[in-house]
Order: C-alpha cells, then structure tokens, then sequence
C-alpha cells in the first residue's frame, strides 16, 4: 500500500512540475489529509506512516529541482505552513512558533517537519504552485492568480488530486501586449 501511496504521490508532484514549469528557487504548497488517502473523513483517520510515504516521495522530487516546499498544516493550527528556515528568510515571511502533530497541525505536516532539516512553520505564504491530496483547500496559499490544472493523477489512495499553478495577473486593458510564457 506505502509504495503504491509514494508512487501517485510522486506521479502527481512530478507531472505539476512539469506542467507549471517552475524554476528553482520558487515555492510549492502542498496540502495532504491522510485520512482521506485511507478512505476516512477529513482530520477523522490520521495515518501517519501514509503521511510519511507521501512526504518521502515529494521532497526528494522538489529538492533535485532545486524548488521549496510549503507543507500545509490543518485548520487546528490556522492551515500554517511548514518550510525550511531558509525558506521563510528568503521570503520573508514571519516564523511562528509551533510544532505540528498528528492530531494538531496534521500527519503530512508532521512528516514534512521531522524530514526538513531547520523546519520552522509560517502562517501565510504566496505559492508559485500547489498540491491539494485530500481537498485540503490549499488555494488561500497561492498567489493571486492561480490556474486550476486537470492532472493524468486523480487519486492518492481514496484521496482526490487537485493541482494548480499561478501566473502574473493580466492588467492594462485593450492596448496591452502579454508575452506567451506568464
């Protein structure tokens, strides 16, 4: 079951990728219920070692790509977000203090900080593009203007996949020019 979990997880980490054509440096939020992925009610069947095959299969993906992962927390700490310290100082988004668990901040966000290296959890950030595995509702993370994508992925376990990139918003009016790539 783990290694079925790590490949659709993989799978739809990749194919976002390679559709929002990001470069390194930028930021992917990830939202993931691992009660969802095992078939339960969001936040009623926490999985943790589900959790794990999923952050195991994104972060090595991310990492070769040079990109930065935002994993999100659940609503019991306010959907905060878990980044490396660097990440957070390259941004500059304010640190909060908290460390997720299962039963509050989340399995994957528990996974995702015990695999970072200086973890730290942030309350907001403005994504380049995201992840949703269990309909986590990671939509408040990007930036303005985000563009659902239609992944060959549907499912992580019994986990929905929804994915999204962003793209500069369009201003000017009638007489403006947009380049193709935005």
């Amino acid at each position: 079951m783990y290694e079925e979990i790590r490949a659709a997880a993989g799978a739809a980490i990749t194919e976002l990728l390679e559709v929002a054509k990001l470069k390194p440096g930028q930021l992917v939020v990830v939202g993931c219920s691992s009660s969802e992925i095992v078939g339960k009610k969001i936040g009623k069947g926490s999985a943790p070692e589900v959790a794990a095959a999923v952050a195991d299969a994104i972060l090595p993906i991310l990492r070769e790509r040079g990109l930065q992962l935002a994993a999100q927390c659940c609503e019991h700490l306010n959907r905060a977000l878990i980044v490396e310290r660097e990440t957070a100082e390259q941004f500059g988004y304010e640190i909060v203090c908290v460390r997720p668990r299962p039963k509050a901040g989340g399995s994957f966000a528990t996974a995702v900080y015990e695999a970072m290296r200086n973890p730290v959890a942030v309350e907001f950030v403005h994504a380049d593009a995201g992840l949703d595995i269990g309909n986590t509702m990671i939509g408040m993370h990007l930036k303005h203007v985000a563009v659902p994508l239609r992944l060959s992925v549907k499912s992580v376990g019994e986990a929905p996949v929804n994915a999204a990139r962003t793209r500069p918003k369009l201003i000017g009016g009638i007489r403006a020019e947009y380049p193709e790539e935005s």
